[in-house]
């Protein structure tokens, strides 16, 4: 007889059983392996050109991929860097699409999207989909408020979400993507607007947005829960250390990590915080790796 295999579980059961964090500033291309404990690993040496401000991903059901950001020469990338199943990070792949600081998340099970940012010049819409064997598409027409330093993270098992940044001001709201890659016009916000936040997924099918940071006023560590119908909850108070420009991903199935950032000024960090099955935030555990800021993570295996 042929096993039974409850529903839902071939999305949940793969893709995010570990996890990786990359590049960075001070300019990097090191990587951090997350364990299907939670357990951050020493630096392995960087493949790759070092960047910043940009974003990583999960697609093809097992694997990743880091993708578009900057560095101080004033390039703004659109380059990736696929990650194997088995977190090996590949050498850059020649970009699609505009060269920019973005942010990225998974979608359909198995293909992702790049979405909003800066190019240097202005803040943009425009999102750059990756299919379930990496490939990323040419650039697709924005829809809703372009800006940057959002987060984005998947929902409800085969969607995403984009939110929170800043343009002029820092906003709360949402955009939401279809399990077929379609971008939402903008949801009105709910929780404390900032940028230079993270989020990840939690709990099989739903998400987090975490810490931040408002110019000239603070950084947090509040976060805001994702229901698996995409809806976003008011601020949760925050745990551990208030921080921005920090990553974040999935591991072990279910779970969450936030980790590295800026505390202020010129101090960045290594800490993680780890997010259980049910979205509580863990308090901080000793940094590993180099401590940096404007990093990316996803999840692989």
């Amino acid at each position: 007889m042929f096993p039974i295999i409850p529903a839902n579980s071939a999305a949940a059961a793969s893709g995010n059983d570990e996890g990786i964090f990359g590049f960075g500033n001070p300019s990097t291309a090191v990587t951090n392996l997350v364990s299907n404990a939670g357990v951050v690993a020493t630096d392995t040496t960087g493949v790759g050109t070092a960047r910043w401000y940009l974003a990583a991903c999960s697609y093809g059901g097992d694997k990743g991929m880091f993708g578009y950001g900057y560095a101080p020469s004033a390039n703004y990338y659109s380059i990736t860097n696929l990650v194997s199943n088995a977190g090996v990070v590949a050498t850059d792949t020649t970009g699609v699409g505009t060269g920019r600081m973005t942010k990225a998340c998974s979608y359909g099970n198995d293909k992702a999207i790049f979405g909003y940012g800066n190019d240097g010049s202005i803040d943009v819409s425009i999102t750059n989909l990756v299919s379930n064997a990496g490939v990323v598409s040419s650039d697709v027409t924005g829809v809703g408020t372009a800006r940057y330093g959002l987060a984005a993270c998947g929902y409800g098992g085969d969607k995403g979400i984009f939110g929170f940044g800043s343009l002029a001001s820092s906003f709360s709201m949402t955009n939401l993507v279809s399990n077929a890659g379609v971008v939402s016009t903008d949801v009105t916000g709910v929780g404390t607007g900032r940028s230079m936040l993270a989020a990840c997924s939690y709990g099989d099918d739903k998400g987090m947005f975490g810490y931040g940071y408002i110019l000239d006023v603070a950084v947090y560590s509040m976060t805001n829960l994702v229901s698996n119908a995409g809806v976003v909850s008011t601020d949760t108070t925050g745990v551990g250390t208030a921080r921005r420009s920090l990553a974040a991903c999935s591991y072990d199935v279910d779970k969450g990590i936030f980790g590295f950032g800026n505390i202020g000024g010129g101090s960045n960090v290594s800490m993680t915080n780890l997010v259980s099955n049910a979205g509580v935030v863990s308090t901080d555990t000793t940094g590993v790796g180099t401590a940096r800021r404007n990093l990316a993570a996803c999840s692989f295996n």
